[in-house]
């Protein structure tokens, strides 16, 4: 196709989808104005500012990495949501608390393995683990930090397999939207049971003064990047890329994809639906409970809530990507991860969700099914 007729296609393309028109606009002008904020060139006409201004680059990338590891954690969460709707076919409204759960049963594994591994005085009980905050962390207790991340997945794990046992096995004939009620009621029970036993107030578990940073030089300064930033990348990415090889090259995650193509068909070419259903609920909780020990260790606080705040932007994250894709899950949560952070350069912190969900919007009216609709655990 030569200049002419590429130019022709958008033309009639604007035409048809003024909507379109108006996002790549929105888009050309944020792009440009980024590019003359670093380079500190801003442009005004009679005193009245257009674009342009002052941003350092330093801030730059501090709003990258920042939206990098959020955007890891979304991803990685959205998985397992994706799969259970690809599979199961109904939206999981307890995925949210299935990250709540695996943060604090994640970092009640680490605190005990953390008495013994730095020798503490434990002598007036668990007020020394309740007000020390920098007692534990990647830096002082690696193996307290990786046998939490264990048993994160672990307990999450067992905990979704009970559920389904009890509470979504019975209700699997009748169709979706019992289903998601009854999700709603889960993520409500496994809220309250958390903070029956832990209660409700916040939980600082890691100073950020003990923990190993290293700077990423820029132009002007430098970007500051922790050991537990560093850590919640490689471990989510890895877990990714693990993801990646079960779906492609095992005999489960063929199963798995076919079953999210055509059920019924699975069923009679005599693949075990029960067997790929119960992987698909180890797999999915095993993902959220690390993800929501991942953002806890980066956030270095621990609240009854952490999950459930978490899960609209989980949510995005996969109707961006495309509904029942791991890869869009993957994609779509680290597009809604930087969109939030990003979104700093231009409005308020208060209405970084709201960018986010913007950038969800505005990418559906362009491509209504997801950057990955069609595709579904391939």
């Amino acid at each position: 196709m030569d200049v002419f007729e590429t130019v022709t296609a958008g033309r009639r393309l604007f035409v048809k989808r003024p909507a379109v028109a108006l996002l790549a606009a929105g888009i050309l002008y944020l792009l440009a104005d980024l590019a003359l904020k670093l380079v500190n060139v801003p442009v005004s006409v009679g005193g009245v500012h257009l674009i342009g201004g002052s941003l350092k680059t330093s801030t730059f990338g501090r709003f990258l990495v920042d939206g990098l590891v959020v955007g890891l954690v979304v991803g990685l969460a959205g998985v397992g949501l994706s799969m259970t709707y690809s599979i199961l076919n109904f939206a999981n409204f307890a995925h949210g608390d299935y990250l709540t759960t695996g943060a604090f049963s994640g970092w009640l594994v680490a605190y005990i393995v953390g008495v013994f591994t730095l020798g503490l005085d434990v002598s007036t009980g668990d007020i020394v683990l309740l007000n020390a905050p920098s007692l534990v962390s990647a830096a002082n207790a690696p193996i307290a930090i990786v046998a939490g991340l264990i048993a994160s997945a672990l307990v999450t794990v067992a905990i979704v397999l009970l559920l389904d046992r009890w509470v979504y096995r019975p209700m699997r004939d009748k169709g979706g939207i019992p289903l998601l009620i009854a999700s709603i009621g889960v993520a409500l029970a496994l809220r309250y049971a958390i903070v029956f036993m832990y209660g409700t107030s916040a939980r600082g578990l890691t100073s950020t003064s003990s923990i190993p940073q290293w700077s990423i030089p820029t132009g002007d300064g430098s970007v500051p990047i922790d050991l537990h930033e560093i850590t919640l990348i490689i471990a989510a990415v890895g877990l990714m890329f693990g993801i990646h090889f079960l779906l492609q090259r095992t005999k489960l995650g063929t199963a798995m994809r076919a079953m999210a193509d055509n059920k019924a068909l699975a069923q009679v070419t005599g693949i075990p639906t029960e067997r790929v259903i119960r992987a698909t609920w180890i797999i999915g909780g095993g993902l959220a409970g690390v993800a929501g020990f991942l953002i806890v260790l980066e956030r270095g606080t621990l609240s009854f809530n952490i999950g459930w705040r978490l899960l609209l932007l989980i949510f995005a994250g996969v109707i961006l990507g495309g509904i029942g894709s791991v890869y869009g899950a993957m994609a779509g949560g680290i597009l809604i991860g930087v969109a939030s952070r990003m979104s700093l350069v231009w409005i308020p912190s208060d209405f970084a969700r709201v960018a986010a969900f913007t950038v969800m919007i505005l990418v559906l009216l362009y491509r209504p099914e997801g950057l990955f609709g069609g595709v579904k655990t391939a």
